[in-house]
């Protein structure tokens, strides 16, 4: 059976579990001599310490609101997820002796009142409300475990009756949140590894066995890593630090050494998916984050942990890497580091990371290739199948299309590397088709259409095919020390016009392109080599070409943002355009 509410607090410190955490959590806090010597405590202590003041101004304080004590969201909705967050950072600074908001009463109010609305706001069944999409979610709620714990045993292990007092309050949350999640069920593959993260949490505050029992059941399914080291979602800036960061909570919280194995991988991968400026890949991404520009800083806390676990010297480098583009020096949140001290030890010696190096990664149809500051990257089963970092000059897409029955946008069907090229490749048809017979339409199939006002596909299954026409679009990828040459070849129905983009980032200067008329950043290249200049990097394409001026052709994308390039041709096709 499973616990309906908490046990009390001498029930829980018998836990070994949970002492030994316990134990070290007041250690860290209650030394405030080691705290206040510590620089990557003083650091983030003072970075959340400015982060209270807009929190407690946001906080609902009107007399009789029935969201009392909540944050709102971005779209100006109370949630226990902004909630959840603000009780994170109000506890690490009301227990920390070097904040300036220790033992604050403001503080301890505040926290009160936030306690209390995620309580009111938790369904009698324990789940909550993710109001963007998810209702009564036992995945939302598990993300919010994943702080309400580490908040929890926080609040714990202080010495403040009052404190400890709202740490057993939030343990009635915490406690219908785990009942919840170990019934309920998830929407996607990271769902099931943050259940699990947030059941060790759980587990951790107030042991109860069907919680384990439930974590094995997810964790009997395998983990959904492939042999590139890649996660199934594929996510690089989202999903993936969020798995890496669960895998390794259960791990560390429930003894299950085995799990820091797929995130070792994973973050080995990953040291092939950063640009010369920190940027990380996205392009191959099957969630939100696709094609974002963002950065490593979520993956900072795994490197840490596995920098320090195995003294891994290229973890170490990654770290110091992301610290360079952080503020402060050392993300993460200061809770992460009062749950956890072992975080706090000095890195290993830091060892060179990758910048030299020519990748396939099959199981994500993605090529990247990277010589010091050039760095390219090659993709199967997208519409972008080339993409340039060249320091701060970005070609973030190379596109190509056809203007062949509305359907031409490129996609290649795979990725292949033959003699040290990599090669993508299109095959279309165009059919046209025939009457149905006299059997079909006495058996009821007369023509149908779709609302659209062409023939429905179930339609056009039944018909005879004629006067189909055919197209190839292969595209063949080379490199030679950062200088790239696409080889584009289309071949198949004669005059079909055929259109390159090249799509810029706004921010740099093109020269030797011409604009096009009455369309916003839209250039041709007649002929010669184009440049794009961003501050002092310069990317130069070419030749020009511009056999007609029929850019937009039907069917394929529309204009990208940024400042696009087109060179255009006819079939038959064949043009090597050169990247550098």
């Amino acid at each position: 059976m499973l616990p309906t509410m908490p046990t009390p607090r001498r029930d829980f410190l018998k836990t070994s579990a949970a002492a030994i955490l316990l134990t070290t959590l007041g250690a860290q806090i209650l030394r405030a001599g080691e705290i206040t010597t510590d620089p990557i405590l003083l650091q983030l202590i003072q970075a959340n310490d400015e982060q209270i003041p807009p929190f407690l101004a946001q906080q609902e304080s009107r007399l009789g609101h029935r969201w009392i004590g909540g944050i709102l969201d971005n779209h100006g909705i109370h949630t226990v997820a902004a909630t959840n967050g603000m009780l994170s950072k109000l506890a690490a600074a009301v227990c920390s002796p070097s904040s300036k908001y220790f033992k604050s009463e403001t503080l301890i109010a505040s926290l009160r009142a936030g306690i209390r609305y995620i309580l009111k706001a938790q369904h009698p069944d324990g789940t909550i409300d993710y109001y963007a999409t998810n209702f009564h979610s036992p995945p939302d709620l598990a993300f919010n475990l994943e702080v309400a714990c580490p908040t929890c045993l926080l609040l714990r292990a202080s010495a403040m009756p009052a404190l400890v007092a709202l740490s057993d309050e939030l343990g009635v949350f915490i406690t219908r949140a785990a009942v919840a999640i170990a019934q309920g069920g998830i929407h996607t593959p990271n769902h099931r590894w943050v259940v699990c993260s947030a059941l060790a949490w759980a587990y951790t505050v107030h042991p109860h066995p069907s919680y384990p029992a439930r974590i094995d059941q997810w964790l009997a399914e395998g983990i959904d890593l492939d042999p590139d080291g890649q996660y199934t979602e594929k996510s690089t800036t989202v999903y993936s630090p969020i798995v890496d960061r669960a895998l390794i909570t259960v791990a560390r919280l429930l003894n299950r050494p085995e799990l820091y194995e797929p995130v070792r991988k994973n973050l080995e991968m990953m040291f092939y998916y950063v640009h010369p400026d920190g940027e990380v890949v996205t392009e191959a991404s099957r969630r939100q984050d696709r094609n974002q520009r963002t950065t490593m800083g979520r993956y900072y806390y795994a490197y840490r942990t596995l920098a320090l676990l195995d003294g891994n010297g290229r973890f170490a480098a990654m770290c110091q890497q992301i610290e360079r583009g952080a503020r402060p020096s050392h993300p993460g949140d200061l809770a992460d580091y009062l749950a956890e001290p072992e975080l706090l030890r000095p890195l290993p010696t830091a060892t060179s990371l990758p910048t030299d190096y020519a990748k396939l990664f099959t199981y994500s149809s993605l090529a990247r290739i990277r010589r010091g500051q050039a760095s390219g990257t090659i993709l199967g089963n997208h519409t972008t199948l080339f993409s340039f970092h060249k320091g701060s000059a970005v070609l973030d897409a190379v596109r190509l299309a056809t203007a062949f029955f509305g359907k031409g946008q490129f996609t290649s069907e795979t990725l292949e590397v033959i003699n040290g090229r990599y090669i993508l490749r299109q095959k279309l048809d165009g059919p046209y088709f025939q009457p149905l017979t006299k059997e079909q339409i006495s058996a009821g199939e007369h023509t149908k259409m779709a609302p659209n006002g062409t023939l429905a596909n179930h339609s056009r299954a039944l018909r005879t095919r004629s006067n189909v026409q055919s197209l190839e679009a292969v595209v063949s990828i080379g490199e030679s020390a950062g200088k790239f040459d696409l080889a584009i070849s289309v071949h198949g129905t004669d005059a079909v016009p055929v259109v390159i983009e090249l799509i810029f980032r706004h921010g740099g200067v093109l020269h030797g392109v011409v604009p096009i008329p009455n369309m916003a950043d839209a250039f041709i290249l007649n002929h010669g080599t184009g440049r794009y200049v961003s501050g002092n990097d310069t990317i130069e394409f070419g030749p020009g070409q511009a056999d007609h001026t029929y850019t937009q052709v039907r069917g394929a994308l529309p204009k990208a943002e940024g400042s696009s390039v087109y060179l255009t041709g006819m079939t038959p096709f064949d043009f090597t355009l050169k990247i550098s």
